[in-house]
């Protein structure tokens, strides 16, 4: 008989598999970034994966369209795979704000896809954590944004991290006085890569791409690199958008938002003013977020929005303006890893029984049930190996307690309790509803 070819068992360059240790500590962020955009009223939606390329194509700009997954489906319609979750949210409020009203706030967290070069804590494929507020221009929308990013980063663990904000608007009125404000996008584009490739190059890239000159480039380049506190930023920002309507309202706009934000109670070592920050996406046209661990801030930003006004309205005559904001998890996970943050587990259930005595299955089915029934996660082992075997096992997979017992324990009433973190064993009586080892169990798991 002719054996079959074997296929190479691989992943395309840019995609990943995730095994439990990997999936765990992603699981867990995505709870969190789901029990804190919902404490805020934020509540979820789905939107499919694949949307008509008309949706997604222009949206966000040049670069974005190039990295689309495109293609011809059966019905011999081009079709595109999302690049990120807020063009398909605009797309599915103008579809269905008349049912669900105004304001719309939405979490989304869900896998994208942009085809664009791999690099640390960047793929192709990747997941977003979406929320957006959909529906108001109000300022107080704004400063949400801003205090959800932080406390989302708090409920994670962080303590240090910088949420940098700016206002599209200031930048624009900048381009207005410069006369580059036909060419707005193609300079906030080169500007966003500041941090990547230096002012060098961005100059350059502003003169090819948006055809200005070097003394342009350099008044450009020259806003970006303001500093100080936020007050001072504000007092030096004056002066360069003195004449521009949309200047002049952009710093007053960063002035509501900062004030705000110290009014919930964040203060200013967490929110600072970045004139840099432009966001390479075209459809951003007002405040804008990035945020940073300050103990690796060059990873890039963690969690990225702002404000975008007008993108609805490709879909729809309804006047719909929208904020929002996005953890990139992925990435924020690479960080995590990186900075010993990560425990590394392969199971999410704290507790194994070892199953050694073939004659007890029934036994240990019971104290498994038991226990589960207390709100503990067990693991039985399905087969009745060497005791040794199934600890080794154990330890490997991330257990914190065994409940060990074979015949001599079983006859005796009792069950052994073994912390795999430290080693240490205690007899607990065996009861048919094992209150006493729940409550052991339970004590345990709470400490540190």
């Amino acid at each position: 008989m002719t054996q079959p070819k074997r296929i190479t068992p691989r992943t395309l360059k840019g995609f990943r598999d995730y095994p439990p240790e990997a999936m765990i500590p992603r699981e867990r962020l995505i709870d969190t970034a789901r029990r804190v955009y919902r404490s805020y009223g934020f509540s979820p939606i789905d939107t499919p994966a694949l949307e008509y390329l008309e949706i997604l194509a222009g949206k966000g700009g040049e670069e974005t369209d190039k990295q689309l997954y495109k293609f011809q489906d059966h019905g011999n319609r081009w079709v595109g795979l999302r690049f990120d979750l807020t063009v398909p949210f605009a797309r599915f409020a103008a579809q269905h704000i008349n049912q669900l009203g105004t304001p719309l706030k939405r979490y989304h967290i869900a896998t994208v896809w942009r085809g664009e070069n791999t690099q640390r804590g960047r793929y192709r494929e990747f997941m977003q954590c979406d929320f957006d507020t959909i529906g108001t221009r109000s300022v107080a929308a704004d400063i949400e944004t801003a205090l959800v990013i932080h406390d989302l980063f708090r409920a994670i663990g962080f303590d240090r991290f910088t949420i940098r904000v700016n206002n599209r608007m200031v930048l624009t009125g900048l381009l207005e006085r410069l006369e580059l404000a036909d060419r707005a996008a193609a300079i906030l584009r080169a500007l966003d890569k500041l941090a990547k490739i230096g002012p060098d190059r961005v100059a350059e890239e502003m003169q090819a791409t948006a055809n200005c000159t070097s003394d342009q480039a350099q008044a450009v380049l020259e806003l970006a690199h303001i500093s100080g506190t936020n007050d001072d930023v504000l007092r030096q920002l004056d002066p360069l958008v003195a004449g521009s309507e949309t200047g002049t309202a952009g710093v007053a706009r960063l002035a509501e938002l900062l004030q705000g934000i110290k009014a919930a109670g964040v203060g200013e070592e967490r929110v600072r003013i970045d004139v840099a920050i432009a966001r390479g996406l075209d459809y951003y046209t007002g405040t804008v977020f990035e945020t940073y661990l300050d103990a690796l801030p060059d990873i890039g930003s963690v969690c990225s929005g702002g404000r975008y006004d007008n993108l609805a309205e490709l879909y729809t005559n309804q006047e719909l303006p929208g904020i929002g904001a996005s953890l990139g998890l992925d990435r924020l996970l690479a960080a995590m890893e990186e900075l010993g943050m990560i425990e590394k587990v392969a199971t999410p259930a704290p507790v194994f029984i070892p199953y050694f005595d073939k004659d007890r299955l029934d036994d240990y089915l019971k104290l498994a049930a038991a226990v589960r029934a207390a709100g503990i996660g067990v693991e039985l082992f399905p087969d009745p190996k060497r005791l040794g075997q199934q600890l080794k096992y154990a330890d490997r997979r991330g257990f914190r307690i065994a409940l060990i017992a074979g015949e001599n324990e079983f006859n005796a009433g009792t069950c052994q309790l073994k912390d795999l973190s430290t080693g240490t064993k205690q007899d607990i009586p065996l009861e048919p509803d094992a209150a006493s080892i729940i409550a052991v169990v339970k004590g345990v798991l709470r400490e540190p």
